[in-house]
């Protein structure tokens, strides 16, 4: 039964598994390029002046960093993404648990589903990466980081690396994903699946106050410390804020949501319709939200570091270390920036629908577009606000030890870029799936829900 389920899932939600085998390609393709990265970089079978300088600039350290947080991100975004596709498969999943299916089918199927969707993915990533590692080292030689003597080493250790990474992630989101809805009775199953499961659960809420309170007092304890402590945990910082938000969901973001929605929804009927949509499920619009809230906050805090201690000093840094710093900026943004676009375009998807509903009690094709539209303001709005207060939370400390004001200086081009592309994304990944559906007569939208 496992495998004619996974056939069936994979006609069914083929969207969503694109998205995952997108994340896995791109978590691939740079952990390939950052072991690629750390094997080219080491100091074996050098001169002992090259030597001195890859040790002075820091380059083998930076290189496990990359690794590490490659890594880290790989892993969010993968599992992230994977889950998000599971979710999708709970009333089918329901359905085949009432006619007989064992627990453990159930999760033998999403296991191999995982696989089908990482293992091509990680393949191919593996050969993107070592372009992108190319491009990489020459910038560490171009800015000298890397002595011009050293030369870029292709590795075929980067292969199971990926494999190991792509494979190993996502097969475990998919299973414990499925895990506690394939116990339940299919009864329960049912419901759930088509009612949504309510509250966080008893480990999920409190774990999630714990890290953001521990975030918060990490941050005041860095306040105390000087400026280079404060800098080297300001990371540890961001991350807490990002993954309790992330737990949190509903109940950080729904507050945050509802005050926007309430003045969205004086532009129109369309206006209004995003607004009760956003309203009546919490769950989905969080999860939607929370991946562009670590772009948003992410970006804001490494860019914020190097614009204020300009505006405070005449300089951002050297040359090479700013190339370094904003390289691995663009990196966990992209990485972010893949999960939210992903997210996004699987929940449009799956409301193919209500959108088919709409369309069949008389809204007209253009008050659809203006909800999406509306909807997709709404996401980009929240997860503005919500980025920059952990920006400004994790940010606030550092610049009061450095220069006695934890005020951040971004000049307001950056700030406009930020939120233009914040809005650009969610715009796009929530658009274009309700444009797709739009295409297809409703009737039979409805037929093949």
């Amino acid at each position: 039964m496992g495998t004619r389920l996974t056939k069936v899932a994979l006609r069914a939600h083929r969207p969503a598994f694109v998205g995952t085998a997108v994340a896995a390609l791109f978590s691939a393709t740079v952990v390939s390029a950052s072991t690629m990265i750390l094997v080219s970089t080491g100091t074996g079978g050098v001169s002992a002046a090259a030597r001195r300088q890859l040790t002075e600039n820091g380059v083998g350290g930076m290189a496990v960093v990359l690794l590490i947080g490659s890594i880290y991100m790989s892993i969010f975004v993968v599992a992230s993404t994977m889950g998000t596709a599971v979710a999708q498969q709970h009333r089918e999943l329901a359905l085949v648990r009432a006619i007989g299916a064992r627990p453990r089918q159930l999760r033998r199927a999403v296991a191999i589903q995982a696989l089908a969707a990482a293992v091509p993915a990680a393949l191919v990533g593996f050969g993107l990466g070592a372009l992108l590692a190319r491009f990489w080292f020459d910038g560490l030689v171009e800015h000298g980081l890397a002595p011009a003597e050293v030369s870029f080493r292709f590795s075929w250790l980067a292969l199971p690396v990926c494999l190991a990474v792509a494979v190993v992630t996502s097969t475990l989101a998919a299973v414990l994903s499925a895990l506690r809805f394939s116990l339940l009775r299919p009864a329960h199953a049912l419901h759930e699946a088509a009612a949504g499961r309510g509250g966080l659960g008893p480990v999920r809420a409190p774990l999630g106050l714990i890290v953001v309170a521990g975030a918060c007092a990490l941050s005041v304890l860095l306040s105390r410390q000087d400026a280079e402590e404060a800098g080297q945990g300001a990371f540890l910082v961001l991350i807490l804020f990002c993954v309790g938000t992330g737990l949190l969901g509903p109940r950080i973001i729904g507050p945050a949501a509802w005050l926007l929605s309430s003045l969205v929804g004086r532009f129109g009927s369309s206006a209004r319709l995003a607004m009760l949509n956003v309203r009546s499920q919490p769950r989905r619009f969080a999860a939607a939200v929370v991946p562009l809230v670590l772009v948003v906050g992410f970006g804001l805090t490494k860019i914020a570091l190097r614009t204020t201690a300009e505006r405070h000093t005449g300089s951002a840094g050297a040359t090479g270390e700013v190339w370094l710093d904003y390289a691995g900026t663009a990196l966990y943004a992209g990485f972010a920036a893949i999960a939210a676009a992903n997210t996004l375009a699987m929940i449009s998807l799956e409301r193919g629908r209500d959108v088919a509903l709409l369309r069949i009690v008389g809204t007209h094709r253009r008050q659809v577009r203006a909800m999406a539209a509306w909807e997709a303001t709404l996401v980009a709005l929240t997860a503005l606000l919500l980025g920059g207060a952990i920006a400004l939370g994790t940010l606030a400390p550092i610049l009061d030890s450095a220069f006695g004001s934890p005020v951040p200086y971004i000049p307001w081009t950056l700030l406009a870029g930020i939120g233009s592309g914040t809005l650009l994304l969610a715009l796009l990944a929530t658009g274009l799936p309700v444009l797709a559906v739009l295409r297809r007569r409703a009737i039979r939208v409805l037929q093949a829900a």
